[in-house]
């Protein structure tokens, strides 16, 4: 009888690296997620950007004032309004401009539309990222591209508007925008609330998103989040509210807010919030004014005193903010980018803890990034 001399080894566990991306249908871009997992557990995450890199921030510091709102449009480009909203109005700020009441009315409306349009392509991705519906792609699309036509009517373009101008807007509205928001109006109302009975009492998507994803609100101030997925948190923090700018102060709405900070939350809040913009719609149509829609004392050549200015305004995706530095010429001297999506990303860490690798696209897809915002 023979024995086997050789030394038993004790069965041992060891974490593995999963690479999620960056050419993956679930990333929502060029993006890669490096998971540390132990079995179907994520232990660790890091995420690794650049992918989609075109130095916007230097960029800018070549191309004269009027050019740069061009650049604004390629960053978050669910939210092209948004972004160059923030940028015309650091520039005003740089030179004592104040736009007219009719271009403050005629930007708040198309902001909150731009708001709109982009939850409900968050709305679209995230009933497909959490496995329940390919159908939210249909809902959500059905009432963007109705959004989206509005857009092309006032500005020309569907997405890359360039239509905000320092001291006011390119042009006045067509001659039909009030006939085609009445027509509008209604379809939006219907579309959310369609879009509200399809998803959020789903069995599956409840068990997909309830509990998945938590951040405290402690944290979630410590990481810089902003946005709707602050709010979900129970922090009512909203730049509208908090700093108001253009006419937010002259509006009612409320700030939508969750409890848990869960990926159910975050959606919750949201479709929240497309409500309060159809709220602030109905407002804003009803107190258009007459009146110019650019300001008289703006010069062709843009040359803004020297000097610096900050502007952070409340894009749909969070806090989104602007730091010009001028030197008296036509070009900024430097320009700096606060933008939500690159912060909102410092949470996935603490958000991805402990949870399924399954739960990791869904997690992702609940904070809504756009890699043009993050990479710049």
């Amino acid at each position: 009888m023979t024995t086997d001399a050789r030394p038993q080894s004790t069965p041992q566990t060891i974490e593995m690296m999963v690479n999620m991306g960056p050419q993956h249908p679930s990333t929502h871009g060029v993006f890669r997620m490096v998971l540390q997992v132990d079995g179907e557990r994520v232990t660790g995450m890091e995420s690794v950007i650049g992918y989609l890199h075109r130095g916007t921030e230097k960029l800018a510091e070549g191309e004269m004032y009027r050019q740069v709102i061009t650049l604004f449009d390629r960053l978050d480009y669910l939210a092209n309004f948004n972004n160059e909203h923030t940028f015309v109005m650091v520039t005003e700020k740089l030179m004592g401009v104040k736009p007219p009441e009719r271009a403050e009315f005629i930007r708040v409306i198309l902001l909150e539309l731009n708001r709109i349009a982009s939850h409900l392509m968050y709305y679209a991705a995230f009933g497909a990222d959490t496995g329940v519906f390919g159908t939210t792609f249909m809902y959500g699309f059905r009432e963007r591209e109705r959004i989206q036509a509005v857009f092309e009517a006032v500005s020309g373009a569907r997405m890359m508007h360039n239509f905000m101008r320092v001291g006011g807007v390119k042009n006045d509205l067509p001659a039909n925008f009030d006939a085609m928001m009445g027509d509008l109006m209604p379809v939006l109302e219907r579309g959310v609330r369609e879009c509200d009975d399809l998803l959020t009492t789903n069995e599956i998507f409840l068990e997909r998103t309830q509990g998945i994803g938590v951040i405290s609100a402690a944290d979630a101030v410590n990481l810089g989040l902003s946005g709707p997925n602050l709010r979900a948190c129970g922090v009512p923090y909203d730049v509208r509210r908090a700093e108001p700018y253009s006419i937010y102060d002259k509006l009612d709405f409320d700030v939508p807010v969750g409890a848990r900070g869960d990926c159910f939350d975050r959606y919750l809040v949201r479709m929240e919030e497309m409500r309060q913009s159809l709220r602030i719609l109905k407002q804003a149509m009803k107190g258009l004014p007459a009146g110019p829609v650019m300001a008289t004392n703006v010069p062709k050549g843009l040359r803004p005193p020297k000097g610096e200015a900050f502007v952070c305004t409340e894009n749909p995706r969070g806090e989104f903010g602007v730091y010009v530095i001028s030197d008296g010429k036509d070009r900024p001297y430097r320009l700096k980018i606060r933008g939500p999506s690159f912060v909102n990303l410092m949470s996935l860490p603490t958000m991805m803890r402990n949870a399924y690798i399954a739960d990791a696209v869904v997690i992702l897809a609940s904070i809504d990034i756009v890699l043009g915002d993050v990479d710049r």
